[in-house]
């Protein structure tokens, strides 16, 4: 019969854990709320799909892959292989750290119509303000001139 000695090894205080993907968070670990990290990996995968604007048959289709197995990453049943997340994050112009682990740049949602004109109408607004400063320059600088 083996003798099994235990061994400890010294760890120091500030030592990082990162939890595995899909593993519950302990709620007394310090991570901000709403972060891409406390989402899962199917969680991400389908908030930047909706930002994309891309149904789950588009984006199956555009992966090459069935719909149902889409629906399975989504739902955190099963998981992309890696030449399918790196073919993922291309599509919905993420980076692979970001789907696996949320880290990194989320995903960005196209300016709409709505927010275009009212860029337009701010524009219109600074555009006529810079007209009068420029209008109330000229008139003092030929009352200086002609003083």
């Amino acid at each position: 019969m083996t003798n099994l000695k235990k061994i400890e090894v010294p760890q120091e205080d500030d030592q990082t854990v990162f939890p595995a993907i899909g593993a519950p968070v302990d709620s007394g670990a310090n991570y901000m709320s709403n972060s891409s990290s406390d989402y899962t990996l199917g969680e991400r995968i389908c908030k930047a799909r909706d930002i994309a604007g891309l149904s789950t048959a588009q984006l199956a289709r555009r992966l090459g892959i069935k719909t149902s197995t889409l629906q399975s990453w989504e739902s955190d049943r099963s998981e992309p292989r890696s030449n399918k997340l790196i073919l993922l994050a291309g599509i919905l112009n993420v980076s692979p750290t970001w789907l696996l682990v949320g880290r990194g740049s989320p995903p960005v949602a196209e300016d709409t119509s709505a927010d275009l004109d009212s860029m337009r109408v701010a524009l219109d607004r600074i555009q006529k303000q810079a007209q009068a400063l420029a209008d109330e320059i000229a008139t003092l600088q030929s009352r200086l001139g002609g003083s």
